[in-house]
């Protein structure tokens, strides 16, 4: 994943679909062959069973060039009966001569909440595939095992894939009570291509790498692309220690650096409002003044830090500027909303359900899920959202959010 704005993303728009609630069930339904839902559009009741030849052709278009044809495989297995899906789901794991099948058909396995999907994960480690070992790296850390410490550690001297690393390292930082864990990750922030140093630093924040916070100020107060990385991260941890280093950055950093230190002030619950304030005055002011987009990133990512820990106000500024925005002003802001939903799910969802324009703040979730790559935290999201719709009265508004996301994010 790479980042934009202090967001991961990859402008991949051939990827639709989030992560909070790890390994939840999916309560859906497959209809005939590949059907997607009932000709009405409403999502079927329940889950149903599908004969295995069919099952096994959806499993085989899962990597199917066109998008509408893997798209509505996906949809297929989902809906499908978990004591079906299962066994063919770590079939092809293991044995599909795709490449790019077993990836999809591990992350579809993780919506079923099967124990087995645990040692699917654990073999994929080892896998020469970096998609399945992105796919269990980050599995292992939204379902952190302290046995697997020896085995991540072991792996951060070898891993070197672009993409990977990262997911490895967040799987680290999850583990981040270890003693053996911690001297490795404050490490691993000070050195290295700025691309990997900026996942660990992201990680530490996260994670509130108490441990980390010397390394973390020494970073910050180095002028140069990690330090808004650094500033974000030490308002996460949380030590009020960092208000100096702050504070001496609001004084001399440059201005498209400010949004980062005045979420990070604000995260640390210091003058929070008047900081989230100059945030949402910021956004404002970049949208509609071109020639600021720098800014207006910076201002998108503050705020999504902000709601990332709770901050409903941010995420509500977020979506007033958004939802009548045009690019390239809407894509950060968009970006930020979706990381939000990926991981706090239960925040923004409730957010979302109550809003005033709810199609249109919906239509720029979608926006932001487009850029986004994080497949396994999407496919978290997907059990959630289904979860809930099947949860949620029939005539309920919130069920009849479900149904619109499941329609609008194509799963």
């Amino acid at each position: 994943m790479t980042r934009d704005g202090g967001f991961r993303s990859t402008n991949h728009s051939s990827s639709r679909g989030p992560a909070w609630c790890a390994g939840l069930m999916i309560f859906s339904a497959v209809c005939v062959g590949f059907s997607q839902a009932p000709a009405d559009g409403q999502e079927p009741s329940a889950p149903q069973s599908i004969a295995l030849p069919q099952f096994q052709a959806a499993i085989d278009r899962l990597g199917d060039l066109d998008y509408e044809t893997r798209t509505t495989a996906s949809r297929t297995i989902r809906r499908t009966e978990a004591p079906e899906a299962v066994p063919a789901l770590l079939r092809a794991v293991a044995e599909h001569r795709d490449g790019y099948v077993r990836y999809r058909a591990l992350v579809l396995l993780t919506g079923f909440n099967d124990p087995r999907t645990t040692d699917a994960m654990r073999e994929s480690l080892a896998s020469p595939n970096d998609r399945l070992r992105t796919v269990a790296y980050s599995f292992f850390e939204h379902n952190p095992d302290a046995r697997m410490v020896p085995d991540l550690l072991a792996a951060m001297d070898k891993e070197q894939a672009e993409f990977v690393r990262p997911a490895l390292v967040r799987a680290l930082a999850a583990l981040g009570a270890d003693p053996r864990v911690q001297p490795v990750l404050a490490r691993e922030a000070t050195r290295g291509e700025d691309f990997f140093r900026s996942a660990v630093i992201e990680a530490l924040g996260d994670y509130r790498a108490q441990y980390a916070f010397d390394a973390v100020v020494a970073i910050a107060k180095l002028d140069g692309p990690l330090q808004d990385d650094a500033a974000t991260a030490l308002g996460k941890i949380g030590d009020k220690r960092a208000l100096e280093t702050l504070a001496a950055l609001q004084q001399g950093a440059p201005r498209v650096r400010q949004p980062s230190i005045a979420a990070a002030i604000c995260l640390l619950g210091v003058n929070c409002a008047a900081h989230e304030q100059y945030l949402i005055e910021t956004l404002k002011f970049a949208n509609q003044n071109p020639g600021y987009q720098d800014l207006l990133r910076a201002a998108a990512a503050g705020l999504g830090a902000l709601g990332l820990r709770d901050r409903t106000t941010a995420i509500e500024a977020l979506f007033e500027v958004g939802i009548p925005s045009r690019d390239p002003a809407r894509a950060p802001i968009a970006l930020a909303l979706a990381t939000i939903a990926l991981r706090n799910t239960v925040l923004a969802i409730p957010l979302l359900e109550k809003h005033a324009a709810r199609a249109e703040a919906t239509a720029l979730l979608a926006e932001g899920f487009d850029m986004l790559e994080e497949d396994l935290e999407k496919e978290r999201f997907f059990a959630f959202a289904r979860r809930t719709y099947w949860a949620s009265p029939e005539n309920g508004s919130a069920r009849e959010l479900m149904q619109t996301l499941i329609a609008r994010l194509d799963f």
